[in-house]
């Protein structure tokens, strides 16, 4: 199927917005269900959403379900099993700290994808989006420290602090998973972009549900529990969650991952709109300077192609 080569955008810019409501949802469930319910929550409810997304995707391109290609299962778990743990360490991440600066953290994975993704896939990154990448990155850093009236050099000391761990843990996680996703995708032969991804989405979430639902059932099932009682908040959190995950598949089936995910830090505009509006929490200006950084490197990641 053709697509013009500026779809990635949309779709991306999509996939961002309905992350961020599925994280606002997954920090409230959090503090009832603890960080391994919340994750299980995204993967469990948002299983029926992708089956629902893949049988729409068959009707409107008319091809039948794909064939995956050789490697597929091997790249499915990477992204599958990365994202179980990112997901996790996101969520225990926005406990340390307020909600846009939590997921702020997890930012940090637009370096490390480009680096997997070029030595594991063979994406190579333009100047321009070298650029964006370094501007966001450093807009991530203005977001990050601890200590507001020092900034430089909690900048250079402030990584060693838990949340910072964990941040990073759950940024490099993400830059696995999406590595695997893209490479789970482009295993296809021919069938279509959308018809890769959705595939790509209902394997990563069954894998997801059966893995983490499994040792949750084995190790704590008073978890498992807690999740089926709060079925209502649930549900909104795995259709967001599924329908954030069509996104992001659908732009890795398109386009480089590396782009994708510098794109994407436009959730953390998003994210601070939630954090002021929902949660009541302020940014400073040294966390607004950092914000600007990232829009920047958004305009030039859009408008560098």
């Amino acid at each position: 199927m053709d697509y013009p080569s500026w779809l990635w955008i949309p779709v991306t810019l999509w996939a961002a917005f309905a992350q961020t409501l599925r994280n606002a949802t997954q920090r409230g469930l959090t503090s009832r269900l603890g960080t391994l319910g919340a994750t299980l929550v995204r993967f469990l409810f948002g299983l029926p959403f992708a089956l629902l997304w893949f049988w729409i995707v068959l009707e409107f391109t008319g091809e039948s379900a794909p064939r995956p290609g050789a490697g597929f299962a091997a790249w499915v778990a990477l992204g599958a099993l990365s994202q179980i743990a990112a997901t996790a360490l996101l969520l225990r991440t926005m406990q340390e700290r307020n909600f846009a600066l939590g997921v702020a953290y997890s930012k940090t994975e637009v370096v490390q994808v480009a680096l997997f993704a070029f030595v594991a896939l063979g994406d190579r990154v333009s100047l321009a989006a070298l650029l964006a990448i370094a501007c966001a990155t450093v807009g991530v850093l203005l977001l990050s420290p601890a200590d507001k009236e020092r900034p430089l050099r909690a900048m250079l000391s402030g990584w060693t602090g838990k949340p910072a761990l964990l941040g990073l843990a759950s940024g490099t996680a993400f830059a696995f998973a999406a590595v695997g996703y893209r490479g789970a995708a482009l295993t296809f032969g021919n069938v279509s972009y959308l018809n890769a991804a959705a595939t790509t989405l209902v394997a990563a979430l069954m894998l997801q549900t059966v893995v983490l639902g499994g040792w949750l059932l084995a190790r704590d099932p008073k978890v498992v529990a807690g999740v089926l009682r709060e079925w209502r908040p649930s549900l909104f959190a795995g259709f967001m969650g599924a329908a954030a995950s069509a996104g992001w598949f659908t732009a890795f089936a398109i386009e480089a991952a590396a782009n994708v995910r510098t794109l994407g830090l436009v959730e953390l505009i998003f994210s601070y709109v939630v954090s002021l509006k929902l949660f009541r929490e302020k940014l400073s200006g040294l966390e607004l300077g950092g914000m600007t950084l990232i829009a920047l490197g958004i305009v030039i990641i859009t408008l560098g192609r």
